[in-house]
């Protein structure tokens, strides 16, 4: 299978597929749903509540993650766990403890219940580093970034996944997450978000998926389909090769999610896998629906879809595109309350709610996104909050000569019409803007050079756009600086080859007109 994103980017469940397949109404297991919040499948079976009614800890480190799990009265002692800051390898140690089950290198919620890890403050990002649930239940991810996981090269990290689920694992429900990588399995990534050995009811939602060979999978092989009662519903998946999601049996539903730009195949429905499929939006893709790679044979009920300029192989040996106009082979029914976005909304809809630091906003059903109550930076945590001295920032443009023209530019993504050039031009009337409300862009050079300032000038009648950034040294991972407020930072002198400032709240589409560079 060839990848692309790295040259874009630089047995209860198998039982009764036949009687799906030919159309009988699917009936599921339904419980009590959820106290409010989680949506979905992950309202099922008991609901999906976290750590609601515990203690609340912060931690800015992966072992102070693994030390809040440790320092539990028990494995099932409820918790919320407010992360913020940058978590690595260089801070994730094991930590041991009779209600934990920790690791080094791996955020770890093993054999444990009733878990809410909550991005807070100025962001949370696992930084190559993995979330891996294993023998777990009642677990809520929320507000998060996780980047860069590798299953090879250096550093390594949960076997690849950015969030990965096995091993008997119960109700989890993850929102308002960002999981991207830099690139496919030759560049030693894998999947962004994958469920196997009985895994069952968990909700993906309000998340932004981008830049992987592998979107997510169902199920690990052909034989591994005790898995499913999945909800995917509000998601973005951008420049991802395959597995939009892979299903391998069970049950899924896919409703409202945006997809742009999938370079081989989407959802790929195999082993007896039914999935039910409305008003989402495919947008400059290819097979984006189907039975691909095997002659296991999935099915579909499909309603609403719009395919916007979206291509489909013709059909022959494996592939079984279920275009160029997609018919249901299947009936579906889920057992909870929902409410559908009109298709031809869903792209403005995601990219206003999806992703991490978009404030929780969700969509109210009728394509208007909202901002729920409370925002997770509350209740106050019981454990003081850690003291980190913020950027400098002034409104004065720094002396010096700007680094940033004649540099070389980069970035995640663009919208149509601007360039990552326009932001180390010198001229105030470009600029760049990502292709939706959030997005990095990059100034770099052939040889190291010496920074202690950048000035963020956005461009006119898009001044505040920018609501919350970081600004990293893109060959380490460090963040240099955070804030809510574009303009001059000042921080410790770095030598680097590449700086990135990265958007990661805004209102509206952010317009970047300069991202100059000063040694001093």
């Amino acid at each position: 299978m060839r990848r692309r994103v790295a040259l874009r980017l630089g047995a209860a469940l198998a039982t009764g597929a036949v009687a799906a397949a030919t159309g009988v109404m699917l009936s599921m297991p339904t419980a009590s749903a959820a106290a409010a919040g989680a949506t979905g499948f992950a309202t099922q079976n008991g609901g999906t509540t976290g750590g609601a009614g515990g203690q609340t800890v912060r931690a800015t480190t992966g072992t102070e993650i693994h030390a809040a799990l440790c320092n539990r009265a028990s494995r099932s002692t409820p918790i919320v766990i407010q992360v913020e800051g940058t978590i690595n390898h260089a801070n994730t140690s094991q930590v041991s403890g009779g209600s934990c089950s920790t690791a080094g290198g791996v955020i770890e919620l093993k054999q444990i219940s009733n878990v809410t890890v909550v991005g807070v403050g100025g962001g949370a990002v696992f930084d190559q580093l993995g979330i891996h649930i294993r023998e777990s239940s009642n677990i809520i991810i929320q507000n998060v970034t996780v980047r860069n996981v590798k299953k090879s090269g250096s550093p390594t990290s949960n076997g690849g996944d950015a969030i990965g689920m096995e091993s008997d694992v119960r109700n989890v429900w993850v929102d308002h997450t960002t999981l991207e990588a830099s690139g496919g399995e030759s560049e030693g990534y894998d999947g962004l978000f994958d469920m196997k050995d009985n895994t069952q009811y968990v909700t993906l939602s309000y998340s932004t998926l981008r830049n992987s060979g592998r979107g997510g999978l169902i199920g690990s092989s052909e034989s591994d389909v005790s898995n499913g009662y999945v909800t995917f519903h509000h998601n973005l998946y951008e420049n991802i090769d395959s597995r939009t999601p892979l299903l391998r049996g069970g049950v899924a539903h896919i409703y409202n999610n945006h997809y742009r730009s999938l370079n081989e195949s989407g959802i790929n429905s195999r082993a007896g896998a039914r999935a039910k499929v409305d008003n989402n939006y495919f947008e400059d893709s290819k097979d984006v629906l189907g039975t691909f790679y095997t002659d296991a044979a999935g099915y579909w009920q499909v309603s609403g879809n719009i395919f916007d300029n979206v291509t489909w192989s013709s059909r022959s040996g494996d592939t079984n595109p279920a275009g160029p106009n997609p018919q249901s082979n299947t009936t579906v029914s889920v057992p909870y309350g929902y409410s559908l976005d009109a298709a031809s909304c869903v792209p403005s809809v995601v990219s206003q709610t999806a992703g991490a630091n978009k404030g929780l906003r969700v969509s109210d059903g009728n394509c208007t996104p909202q901002t729920p109550g409370p925002t997770p930076t509350t209740p106050a945590p019981t454990t003081p909050a850690p003291t980190t001295p913020a950027p400098t920032t002034t409104p004065t443009q720094p002396s010096g000569p700007n680094l940033s023209l004649g540099a070389g530019a980069d970035g995640s993504s663009k919208a149509d019409g601007t360039s990552y050039g326009n932001v180390r031009d010198g001229n105030l009337s470009t600029y760049w803007s990502p292709a939706g409300s959030t997005g990095s862009v990059s100034v770099k050079w052939g040889s190291p050079t010496a920074v202690s300032k950048v000035s963020i000038r956005e461009a006119a009648g898009s001044a505040g756009a920018v609501r919350s950034w970081r600004l990293l040294n893109h060959d380490t991972g460090a963040v240099l600086a955070s804030g809510t407020t574009a303009g001059v930072v000042s921080f410790p002198r770095t030598t680097l080859s590449k700086i990135t400032f990265e958007i990661i709240g805004a209102q509206g589409t952010p317009r970047i007109a300069e991202f100059e560079t000063y040694s001093g």
